[in-house]
């Protein structure tokens, strides 16, 4: 998993509350579990005018230019900015994947659905909860034309909204632990691999019978 310290970057609006995971990767396009691929199809019914074709997966379609991730001035932005309850719906952590792929690192909102929130945890994608009145004023610069860039400090846990001033956010210590580190639920496992290969080789000479070892 890729470490989360800082992060300085444009951010993508998206004005809407309640954004389920269905819309942000519909579930016609669920069939792997490998973490690649999604990024072209986030957000699938928002950013094409054309429906996506089972049949012929690769047909060439037209984006929707009213939709803010197709819009050049957006072109690169790794900040997402949502509204409340962002991720709602499903469990699919395939949601996550796509905003990753598609290069969305942090998501600003002032709620999360809580499987979301755990989703994006474990997969190196910062959600960050400021309250509604910060949010609030970040669209009303985005709209006034302005190119918001916005850094975002893991370490300290503060948005920089602006220059000279920061808004404070909230992590749990564990989880942002692990964000630092690049550390996902396999690498915390693996921290602790020469207690668990003791654990097995003293397992095994206690019960060989469990790994067909025993010599008749």
């Amino acid at each position: 998993m890729k470490a989360f310290t800082q992060l300085e970057g444009l951010v993508v609006p998206l004005d809407r509350a309640n954004v389920d995971t269905d819309l942000i990767i519909p579930k016609q396009f669920l069939k792997s579990i490998k973490r690649t691929g999604f990024g072209p199809n986030l957000f699938d019914e928002l950013r094409y005018k054309d429906p996506y074709d089972e049949s012929n997966p690769s047909a060439q379609r037209r984006e929707d230019p009213d939709f803010t991730l197709n819009q050049a001035r957006y072109l690169g932005a790794t900040i997402l900015l949502g509204r409340e309850n962002f991720g709602c719906g499903s469990s699919r952590e395939h949601a996550v994947w796509a905003l990753d792929q598609f290069g969305i690192r942090c998501v600003i909102a002032p709620s999360f659905a809580d499987i979301f929130k755990n989703n994006a945890f474990k997969s190196g994608l910062l959600p960050v909860e400021l309250p509604e009145r910060e949010i609030d004023a970040l669209f009303d610069r985005i709209s006034a034309g302005e190119s918001l860039k916005l850094k975002v400090d893991l370490e300290d846990e503060k948005v920089w909204v602006d220059e000279g001033r920061c808004v404070s956010f909230s992590v749990d210590p564990f989880r942002r632990s692990c964000l630092l580190d690049g550390l996902d639920d396999i690498g915390i496992t693996l921290q602790r691999e020469d207690a668990i290969s003791k654990f097995e080789m003293t397992h095994r000479q206690a019960q060989p019978w469990l790994f067909n070892e025993v010599n008749l």
